[in-house]
């Protein structure tokens, strides 16, 4: 019977292509390492979800304490205390025109257009206050965040906002700030318009993305109330669209407990190729 050619392992080359197939020490690392930052940036994620979940929770629970409050009518007196956010409340005096800021990149159903701030300086007159000269500060504001002017097309430089003249009341809600928008400038992605130093400015209304009651005071010369009336119902020729306070905190225990799936996957994985390197190097 002729010799077959099949040739039969030896004990020697079955341990020669065993040690072929076994993972290097060197890559097991690697997968060890890399499952771990997996492990710590989903923990991280997670957490901060939770956070951000406890955040808007809190937020909620603000807005509804300051609505259950009484209605707060705001006089030069009114110390800052009572200004509570979220708290219903009205003012009543006469609006300074000429220092009227819009806050660009704010949008309405969809359309892009400007924030109107303007402030009402709180009198009992019935005749609308002005300006005050050479910005000398005579008697309180406070800022109005009267509603939302749609940007035009072409884009044209506004040197007035319709405003009515004489005393006005205005009903709405306080806010402790005005909410912001993330500007593009604290990212490296350009220059974003600042508040001139010195209000009322020559020229077209000034624009800026964000406004700071702080900044608007020192550029005024005026002695601005620390928070803001967000105006509702419209006063006329403005749009009342405000965004809603982020109610949905279920959301962001569902986006946790994903990053905690994430981790715990990844941990079970981080074990398993753990044991079976240590049994792997014993034998």
């Amino acid at each position: 019977m002729p010799p077959s050619n099949d040739t039969v392992p030896t004990p020697t080359g079955a341990m020669a292509g065993a040690s072929k197939a076994r993972p290097s020490r060197g890559r097991v690392i690697v997968a060890l390492v890399l499952l771990a930052i997996t492990m710590l940036v989903c923990v991280s994620l997670g957490r901060w979800q939770v956070a951000r979940g406890k955040e808007k929770a809190a937020l909620l629970a603000q807005v509804e304490d300051g609505k259950r409050q009484a209605p707060l009518q705001v006089v030069p007196a009114t110390p800052p205390a009572e200004l509570t956010a979220w708290r219903p409340a009205s003012a009543t005096g006469g609006w300074l025109p000429g220092l009227t800021v819009l806050l660009d990149n704010r949008t309405a159903g969809g359309r892009p257009g400007f924030w109107v701030v303007t402030p009402l300086r709180l009198d009992n007159s019935s005749e609308a206050p002005k300006a005050p000269p050479g910005y000398t500060d005579s008697g309180p504001v406070i800022l109005v965040l009267r509603g939302w002017l749609p940007r035009q097309f072409p884009d044209q430089p506004l040197s007035t906002v319709p405003t009515r003249a004489g005393q006005v009341t205005v009903s709405g809600t306080v806010l402790s700030h005005i909410p912001r928008l993330l500007e593009l400038s604290s990212l490296g992605a350009g220059k974003a318009a600042v508040l001139p130093d010195r209000l009322p400015a020559d020229g077209p209304l000034p624009r800026v993305q964000n406004l700071d009651i702080a900044a608007f005071a020192r550029a005024s010369g005026l002695t601005v109330l620390p928070a803001v009336l967000q105006s509702s119902p419209s006063d006329g020729s403005l749009v009342q669209d405000w965004p809603a306070p982020p109610a949905n905190t279920d959301m962001h225990r569902g986006y946790a407990l994903q990053w905690f799936s994430f981790a715990a996957i990844a941990a079970i994985a981080f074990g398993v190729l753990l044991v079976r390197h240590l049994r792997s190097s014993r034998r």
